[in-house]
């Protein structure tokens, strides 16, 4: 006798799914794979020659270098912004929260202008910090700068929901057993964060990576000193090298998604650890 199949919950899965698969190809995918295929029309010999020069060897280690530090800084402050957030009621906190998302709504060029007017040598900030010998922007620090900005948003909005549904009660029950404030953080409050707080700096960190707009403005793009891998890809477009263009967004595809593979794999493995 046959078996009656099983209704699925949700109704039209097969169509839905197709639908997804279809929407992300033609979005996300197959944009990604014809750059992969215009730079094989290069040979690795050609490939590794557009790579292996000291312009590009600067830019990858000013813009992936620069980038994870923001990610870690905006991994730490954001945790700290996202704590004060949830945990603490005081005036001016909706307003305060608002202002997280303003990286989000705000243009990146006009982020970018604003922090140039804030740090050049005679901006409000910037003139403040020239008699101490501190240059910020059209410097590497100030790039620093651009990307902790853009990215800030990414670690302290995926915190914040970890926090609010985070229960008292552990918190209340390792203090009964004479546990201090920084051992119940630590121990207990922590670990329940740390899946989220690697997913929102991993965020930051692929944000910072492939800014351009709230950097261009700041960095004084001085090739091998303040240059930025887009910024780069952009200067080779302008000059008509396509190949040279798509090898050079074909190299920044394949690092981003080896380092979110490895930095996904290790926030499964925290998640894992945790649950058990």
């Amino acid at each position: 006798m046959q078996t009656k199949r099983p209704r699925s919950i949700l109704p039209g899965f097969g169509l839905s799914l197709g639908f997804t698969v279809a929407y992300l190809g033609l979005i996300v995918l197959f944009p990604l794979l014809m750059v992969f295929i215009k730079a094989s029309g290069l040979g690795w010999g050609g490939f590794w020659k557009t790579l292996w020069t000291t312009r590009v060897l600067a830019a990858c280690k000013l813009s992936f270098g620069l980038s994870l530090a923001a990610g870690l800084l905006n991994g730490v402050f954001g945790l700290l912004i996202a704590w004060v957030l949830t945990r603490y009621r005081f005036p001016g906190r909706r307003f305060l929260d608002a202002s997280v998302d303003l990286p989000f709504a705000m243009p990146t060029a006009v982020a970018g202008i604003a922090l140039t007017t804030l740090y050049a040598p005679n901006g409000w900030i910037g003139s403040l910090l020239k008699p101490y010998g501190i240059k910020v922007a059209f410097a590497p620090l100030g790039i620093l700068i651009a990307m902790v900005f853009i990215g800030l948003p990414f670690v302290v909005r995926t915190l914040q929901p970890v926090l609010e549904d985070f229960e008292a009660a552990q918190e209340e029950a390792a203090a009964s057993l004479g546990a201090t404030r920084w051992q119940t953080f630590w121990r207990v409050v922590f670990p329940q964060l740390l899946p989220a707080l690697i997913t929102g700096t991993t965020l930051a960190f692929a944000r910072a990576v492939g800014e351009y707009g709230s950097v261009v403005f700041i960095a004084g793009n001085m090739p091998g000193k303040t240059e930025i891998l887009p910024l780069l890809i952009i200067t080779k477009l302008e000059q008509y090298d396509y190949s040279g263009a798509t090898a050079l967004a074909a190299m920044m595809l394949a690092i981003s998604f080896i380092l979110l593979f490895a930095i996904n794999f290790l926030q499964r493995k925290t998640l894992v650890h945790n649950r058990s």
